[in-house]
């Protein structure tokens, strides 16, 4: 099995049909499209050219790595405290990408949530020390 290589290229070298498929691959994503059919309509190619290319090329947003963090956190085992931190990260702005909990131990469990912080309304040490006010929270910490 021959291994991939990944070029980053600068998208106004490369032909329009890949601008185009992206761009199906975004109505599909958004649910603008209901089909692969229709979203390269939309786009305006083939469906030929869509499967062509759709699992050979890709978006590269490099501003997305900076605006993510992962918020660690050991919680007590008790009813509504997970709801609780994601409330606080609801009212900061904070869009919730990923939640992982473990099965508690000693009546703590162990929580990672990852969320993109770009419209967040307070700072990043203001939100850790907000949840570590919440009832429940035995610690926190940024990943």
């Amino acid at each position: 099995m021959e291994k991939v290589k990944y070029y980053l290229v600068n998208a106004s070298i490369l032909p329009e049909v890949y601008s185009k498929v992206i761009d199906a691959k975004n109505y599909l994503a958004a649910g603008d499209a209901k089909s692969a059919s229709q979203a390269a309509k939309m786009a305006g190619i083939s469906r030929s050219a869509y499967y062509k290319y759709k699992d050979a090329i890709f978006e590269y947003n490099g501003e997305d790595s900076d605006e993510t963090v992962t918020i660690s956190a050991k919680l007590k085992d008790n009813a509504g405290v997970l709801s609780a931190l994601m409330n606080e990260l609801y009212t900061a702005g904070a869009n919730v990408l990923s939640v992982n909990q473990s099965v508690p131990v000693n009546s703590v469990a162990d929580v990672s949530v990852t969320v993109r912080v770009t419209e967040i309304v307070v700072s990043l040490a203001q939100l850790i020390e907000n949840i570590k006010s919440l009832n429940g929270v035995n610690s926190v910490k940024l990943i």
